[in-house]
């Protein structure tokens, strides 16, 4: 267990993708933040960071990466390396298009599922061996490409439901750091009630 803990949602930088659905982490952090009332006020290692305290005297970094989606791991391995935060204590947080939204699911380690953010992390680190969050935001409608659906903002029908999604992730993070049980295992899954697995 190291001093520092990570928490790094994944997104692209900049208001035209602030709500689009891979944009997701970038949104759970704000979430998390506004909830500790923390603020993004430091740009550190090509990421924007807000630092906290947790239990045991430990401190949070908090961090939006600022290079694009593909890039991730520029700013979480360089975090990670000038922090000196092992890959256990690094929690990675983005969206995937294979779960409903609606629907969370941990992992402690393990391949990029073929998300390039998650990759280029993993790359980065070194290292596959970091938990993570994947946040579900669907599959797209018909032929549509998913590289365009992914860039596409959340419809206002989905809003509330995204909202929900947000405040369960926020408290997921803050059990995870806390140590609870439910991340000790492989493959956990959570659903907003009334959504589909």
């Amino acid at each position: 267990m190291t001093e520092f803990v990570l928490v790094a949602g994944l997104g692209n930088p900049g208001p035209r993708y602030a709500r689009n659905r891979h944009n997701i982490g970038f949104q759970v952090a704000d979430a998390l933040a506004e909830h500790l009332r923390l603020s993004f006020d430091r740009n550190e290692q090509q990421a924007q960071v807000a630092h906290g305290t947790l239990p045991a005297d430990r401190r949070l970094i908090l961090a939006k990466p600022q290079t694009w989606m593909n890039d991730s791991g520029k700013a979480v391995g360089a975090l990670a390396r000038f922090y000196k935060i092992e890959p256990a204590d690094i929690l990675v947080i983005y969206d995937d298009l294979d779960i409903p939204l609606g629907v969370i699911r941990y992992r402690p380690q393990g391949s990029s599922g073929g998300h390039r953010g998650v990759q280029s992390t993993i790359q980065h680190l070194g290292t596959d061996a970091f938990p993570r969050l994947r946040l579900g935001i669907g599959r797209p409608p018909g032929q549509m490409d998913p590289a365009a659906y992914v860039l596409q903002d959340f419809s206002s029908a989905e809003l509330p439901l995204l909202w929900d999604v947000q405040r369960l992730a926020r408290d997921l993070i803050q059990s995870w750091w806390n140590g609870a049980a439910d991340f000790e295992r492989q493959g956990n899954t959570w659903r907003i009630a009334g959504e589909p697995a």
